[in-house]
Formats: structure tokens, sequence, C-alpha cells
């Protein structure tokens, strides 16, 4: 998957299309059993790099990503 981000709009592309969030509306969480962060995006989780996950917060994403 591929983040690109304009502003506050988030731009998600996957393997099905594109997906369009407000970055407010996005929330990052570290996955239990990867230790990776993601996104979930219409019931699907989606692992995104560290660097995507800051600009994201930067951007307004809500941040729930646990510290290891």
């Amino acid at each position: 998957m591929t983040v690109r981000i304009d502003h506050q709009t988030c731009f998600f592309i996957t393997e099905n299309g594109e997906e369009i969030r407000l970055a407010p509306d996005v929330t990052l969480i570290t996955d239990d059993q990867t230790l990776m962060s993601a996104v979930d995006l219409d019931g699907q989780r989606f692992y995104i790099t560290e660097a995507e996950a800051d600009a994201l917060t930067v951007a307004g994403a809500v941040d729930e990503r646990r510290r290891l």
C-alpha cells in the first residue's frame, strides 16, 4: 500500500483502488501480532512504515500506537 498526503487529506492506494480519508478520521494502531504500525480501512488492515505513520500524525491522524 502507498500513502499520499495532501494537507489533511490522506490517499491510500491499495490493490483494490484508492481510499480517501481526512486525517482526523484515520487512527494509527500497533498490530499485536506483527508489532507493526497499521491502519484499518473498511475492515481491512494495512501495514504502513514508521515514516508513513509519522507523516499521518503530522497531518492530524489519531495516534494510538503502543511504544515498544
